[in-house]
């Protein structure tokens, strides 16, 4: 593996994430904005890594503050460069340089906003490069639509230049192959063109393909990799964009899911990060939404309409319309529907969670079961035991939050409220309708609720004149005429 990892490893990496985005209209980084539940620029982060390169750095400008605590958190191995003032990309490569003193070797320079792009792409653009000997080489793309794009001028193998939109001529711009803003330098090479530059163009600013012409007349050799799937190239300027490239991003994400042996029933409304791990035999129902670190063992069936947010599920579990984030699902457990459960949930094998249940920091054990209809927080719930429907495990007192215990093959009646902190033993059963403030030791019943008492006429006196008082009425001479025709029977 070492020898492999040499072998693709490159001088360096930089990463062009200084733009202001001013399309997307956003108070956040345009390199910020998520995509399969990553940022564009740790998605970009993690495509350089394919490459082992021995220094990465990333260019930032516009809300530099922002993007390097982004990426202090989910980068810390990555050089940060400032680029002052965004004079174009030759400016920002320069920016880069200046983190690399005395770099020599290859250097690939990508962007941080170019979501789809594949590690095997720039893994084959540097063995394209190695092979062909270059000083430069770009990769390109042959796109139906090539307005916008820097077009590549070729002498046949050999690339003389590229042209940007705005200077291109009309010959020009009806080419279709185009520049996608991805290279590998030799670093002596770029560092020569980079000094070279001068703003003469219609935006005055310092393009980083001019390198290229500067190559050229140096006599080195300047090549290009055309990559088939041309959609790798496209970057994300607008919400618009950002909304295409999550769709195919997730298309992508499924596809390769569904090779493995996941059966997406509507890949149309399923929705799956890029950092979700899928086993041989999930089935995922529509409108499902799998998120962050999430995993699902063989043969488990999530949804439909149902978010997982950095879940663990266990082999053969069934979650239908449920929302879950932070919790451990165990094999062959049954969630939902309409099922809510918070972080810090644990449940064990084949525990049962019904309709209309909440848990929060709840560890509920082996067959246990919490049917219907009730809040349950801070509690721990034994192997076997039966949660009543209406429960409710009342955890704050108004100041803190406390946990209430109930032991194994222990029955909770429906209607209860557990008030924190208690402890229900195993084997132990709580009346329907009670309020449990003290502990229930093994095997005993435990009953908190008040006498009844029924008030005879109360209706008559309080309630005169209303319908209830004359549903009561007529209830009650009706009873009098059975217990007349009783007593006459009788005689």
């Amino acid at each position: 593996m070492a020898d492999q990892d040499a072998e693709k490893r490159v001088a360096a990496v930089v990463i062009m994430a200084a733009g202001a985005g001013t399309r997307m209209k956003s108070a956040i980084p345009k390199v910020l904005h998520r995509i399969a539940g990553r940022s564009m620029i740790g998605l970009a982060i993690d495509t350089a890594d394919a490459l082992s390169p021995e220094r990465l750095v990333v260019v930032v400008g516009h809300q530099r503050e922002l993007v390097a605590e982004h990426l202090a958190d989910v980068a810390p191995h990555v050089t940060v460069a400032v680029q002052e003032r965004q004079l174009g990309t030759g400016d920002a490569v320069r920016a880069g340089l200046a983190a690399l003193p005395g770099i020599a070797g290859e250097i690939v320079v990508t962007s941080g906003d170019v979501p789809l792009l594949a590690p095997e792409t720039l893994l084959d653009l540097v063995a394209a490069h190695r092979e062909g000997a270059n000083a430069v080489t770009i990769l390109t793309a042959v796109v139906p639509d090539p307005t916008g794009y820097g077009r590549v001028i070729r002498d046949g193998e050999q690339v003389l230049r590229i042209v940007e939109q705005s200077d291109a001529t009309d010959a020009e711009l009806d080419l279709a192959e185009i520049n996608a803003g991805i290279y590998v330098f030799d670093a002596g090479t770029l560092t020569e063109g980079l000094s070279a530059l001068q703003a003469k163009n219609a935006q005055g600013e310092l393009y980083l393909t001019d390198v290229i012409a500067h190559a050229r007349d140096a006599g080195h050799r300047v090549g290009a990799r055309v990559v088939a799937d041309y959609l790798q190239t496209e970057g994300v300027n607008d919400r618009v964009q950002l909304a295409e490239r999550a769709a195919e991003l997730n298309r992508r994400i499924l596809t390769r899911w569904m090779r493995d042996g996941v059966t997406v029933v509507d890949p149309a409304t399923t929705w799956v990060h890029a950092g979700v791990d899928l086993a041989e035999d999930v089935t995922l129902l529509p409108g499902t939404s799998l998120e962050g670190a999430t995993s699902v063992a063989r043969g488990a069936t999530i949804g439909p309409e149902t978010t997982l947010i950095d879940v663990e599920v266990g082999e053969n579990a069934r979650v239908l319309r449920t929302h879950a984030e932070l919790v451990v699902i165990g094999p062959g457990a049954t969630i939902g529907p309409f099922s809510y459960l918070r972080p810090g949930t644990e449940l064990a094998e084949n525990v049962h969670i019904g309709a209309f249940v909440e848990t929060k920091k709840a560890v509920i054990g082996e067959g246990a079961k919490v049917p219907h209809l009730t809040y349950c927080g801070d509690a721990v719930v034994g192997a076997g035991s039966n949660i009543g429907a209406g429960t409710i495990f009342a955890n704050y007192d108004g100041i803190g939050k406390h946990t209430s215990t109930v032991g194994e093959h222990s029955f909770v009646g429906s209607d209860s409220v557990l008030v924190a902190p208690v402890h229900i033993a195993d084997g132990a059963y709580v009346a329907a309708g009670s309020t449990i403030t003290g502990n229930v030791g093994p095997g005993e019943l435990a009953v908190a609720r008040g006498q009844q008492r029924n008030i005879r006429g109360w209706v008559a006196r309080k309630r005169p004149g209303t319908r209830s008082a004359d549903a009561a009425a007529a209830a009650l001479a009706s009873t009098e005429t059975t217990e007349q025709q009783t007593e006459e029977a009788g005689e």
